[in-house]
């Protein structure tokens, strides 16, 4: 594995041994360091859970939000200092449950940021119950006779929202999922990737195994520039999952129409008088 002295953390990480959460961690410092990246430029975001504390471990700016309030910080910071390359990094409950209503809207803005959510169907740090994303029929600890909701489609919903950059990627492979946050971070509005990954500790069915006897990687003959069939991809799941650049429709962002190469905020300077004086009008 490719690893950056620029962005490698090695001190101790607490996930789990096996989890799929370390493969992520590589694969976004080989995306960061073959882009280029310096750390001071980069702001990794996140909210709560075992996926949420990837930006510990990663030699970049970082913030920790609220559980599901992951994507409105990140969207401060970019508007904030659009020179950042924001990436949000967090798990399945997380993004899709807690901050779907972010998430959503977040596509609807198309903010420039990259989304990778750590997506194991199941919340892993609170002990395994079920998440916005675990199949019908899926037995835990809180759900004895099974899930019985129909599964958040969050590549479905992105496509529907036509965000310019929708992926899916599995843990296991690091040089994909590399290939495609590199992707994601040069697309211009924002990116959405779905990693599957296994949670050794809490999810006895959808395994490595599980996933690697239906896991596969799109070819050419796959357009991610049409988006019905995009759209029909998303939905592939029990038979087969696609892996790699679902859609594709690259646009201009929120922050480079509001903004465009206006000074960021961060490096313009507080006129006092203004502010004491509109205090004082309000007060």
């Amino acid at each position: 594995m490719e690893n950056s002295n620029a962005f490698h953390y090695e001190g101790e990480k607490a996930w789990c041994p096996g989890c799929g959460d370390f493969a992520i961690l590589n694969a976004v410092e080989k995306a960061l360091t073959r882009a280029g990246k310096k750390p001071e430029e980069v702001l990794t975001v996140s909210g709560i859970g075992q996926a949420a504390k990837l930006p510990h471990y990663l030699k970049t700016n970082g913030f920790n939000g609220l559980h599901g309030r992951a994507l409105p910080p990140a969207f401060g910071a970019k508007t904030a200092n659009h020179h950042l390359t924001v990436i949000v990094t967090s798990g399945d409950g997380d993004v899709y449950g807690e901050g779907g209503n972010h998430f959503v809207h977040a596509i609807r803005r198309n903010i420039e940021m990259t989304l990778i959510v750590h997506n194991n169907q199941v919340y892993g740090l609170t002990k395994g119950q079920a998440s916005p994303t675990s199949d019908k029929g899926m037995k835990t600890k809180l759900q004895p006779d099974g899930v019985i909701l129909t599964p958040f489609n969050p590549l479905a919903v992105a496509i529907a929202l036509d965000a310019p950059f929708v992926a899916r990627s599995f843990s296991k492979e690091i040089d994909l999922t590399a290939e495609l946050i590199e992707q994601a971070m040069a697309c211009g509005g924002f990116a959405l990737i779905d990693v599957l990954q296994p949670c050794v500790s809490f999810n006895k069915v959808n395994t490595y195994q599980w996933y690697q006897q239906r896991a596969y990687r799109l070819g050419p003959e796959h357009d991610p520039t049409d988006r019905m069939k995009a759209l029909a991809k998303s939905f592939e799941w029990d038979k087969g999952i696609p892996l790699g650049v679902i859609y594709n429709n690259p646009r201009p962002g929120y922050v480079a129409t509001v903004i465009g190469n206006a000074e960021p905020l961060v490096k313009r300077k507080i006129n006092m008088e203004k502010i004491n004086d509109l205090m004082a009008r309000l007060y």
